[in-house]
């Protein structure tokens, strides 16, 4: 069993586990990954990946895999085509907070979100998301073109 080291954040007491940053530089340099999932582990006080996507999963793979009444953080990799025919990349970062989940949880990740977003340097655009309808795919494509 490995141990991970974890990051503490002093304002809300959250850590980030190591492994978190480093599955983000897979995503965003290899492409080896289309999506990532984190959660918070309230017990250990640290936000874990809970879920890899491959690089061949959907946009629809990566939204079926959030929890419909639980927060969550995630990255996705949005691959489009420019109008002058260019492929490009854009990176996601989402906070998905349903309205029906827990008070508490919706409060722990507003709280830790500012300080996660900045471990992930590299991340183009935010999207906060408490119902579904706001994750749609034509979203994405207005924010990134």
């Amino acid at each position: 069993m490995a141990f991970l080291r974890s990051h503490s954040n002093a304002s809300s007491g959250m850590g980030v586990a190591d492994d978190c940053k480093d599955i983000f530089l897979e995503l965003q340099r290899k492409k080896t990954h289309r999506y990532v999932i984190f959660k918070i582990h309230e017990k250990q006080k640290e936000v874990i990946v809970e879920k890899i996507g491959g690089a061949t999963e959907s946009y629809d793979d990566f939204v079926a895999s959030l929890p419909e009444n639980d927060c969550r953080y995630a990255v996705y990799d949005f691959d489009f085509v420019t109008e002058e025919n260019c492929q490009k990349s854009k990176i996601f970062f989402i906070a998905w907070s349903p309205s029906i989940s827990r008070i508490r949880a919706k409060m722990l990740y507003a709280a830790s979100k500012d300080r996660f977003r900045r471990e992930l340097d590299g991340v183009h655009y935010e999207i906060q998301a408490t119902d579904p309808s706001e994750l749609d795919l034509d979203n994405l494509r207005e924010r990134a073109h």
